[in-house]
């Protein structure tokens, strides 16, 4: 209920009350009832009508404020919006929309990272290695790491850990990417990049298919 219906009620209540007591011979036209009545009316028509200065929102500055803060932020390499927490602009679908492919690859990074056991492979297959630098070829079995099999041909063939965690066994495969040709037990060693250009860890990777192998080459 707002101020004016208040002030009008109390008017004409305050003015049934005059006119009841008025015919009850209660009152006279000269009484107090009749001021207090017509200064309540006459109050009530000048608060109605009065405009008043009214009320204006406030400007609204937090998006100004958001995109300064956004321009002061340096760029990065992170997917929006959490390269931006304040006034970033990424739109979350889009981020959620790689989030598949983007869990595949760290699954598969993850694997390769893990390597694989070799005593789990049953009837495990052989191929022929070529060492030019012993001027031999030698039949290695998907089960068994490059630097064992070239141990049992008495050859004095390089290392360090035999656990896949420095350069000392590394090799070449003159064939091509060594994805393609080998598989690690364990790499702590070699990126993709030098894995693709065809180096290996001979203390810790098995045959896939038959290669030539240049040992003691590092990427």
């Amino acid at each position: 209920m707002n101020r004016d219906a208040i002030l009008v009620g109390g008017a004409l209540l305050v003015w049934v009350a005059f006119v009841t007591f008025w015919f009850s011979n209660i009152v006279e036209l000269t009484s107090l009832g009749v001021v207090t009545g017509f200064l309540l009316t006459t109050v009530t028509v000048v608060l109605h009508y009065s405009e008043g200065t009214g009320w204006e929102p406030t400007e609204d500055i937090s998006q100004d404020v958001l995109e300064k803060r956004a321009e002061t932020l340096p760029e990065t390499d992170f997917p929006e919006p959490m390269n931006r927490s304040i006034g970033g602009g990424g739109a979350p679908a889009a981020v959620g929309a790689g989030g598949a492919e983007a869990e595949l690859a760290d699954s598969e990074e993850e694997e390769e990272t893990e390597g694989f056991d070799p005593a789990a492979i049953e009837d495990p297959e052989t191929y022929e290695i070529e060492f030019p630098k012993k001027g031999e070829t030698i039949e290695v079995a998907e089960d068994e790491n490059l630097l064992k099999a070239g141990e049992d041909e008495g050859w004095d063939l390089p290392y360090a850990c035999r656990e896949g965690q420095c350069l000392s066994c590394s090799g070449h495969i003159a064939d091509g990417d060594a994805h393609e040709y080998i598989k690690h037990s364990n790499n702590d060693t070699l990126n993709d990049d030098e894995m693709d250009k065809g180096y290996c860890l001979t203390c810790t990777a098995y045959p896939t298919q038959s290669f030539t192998l240049e040992t003691d080459e590092s990427p």
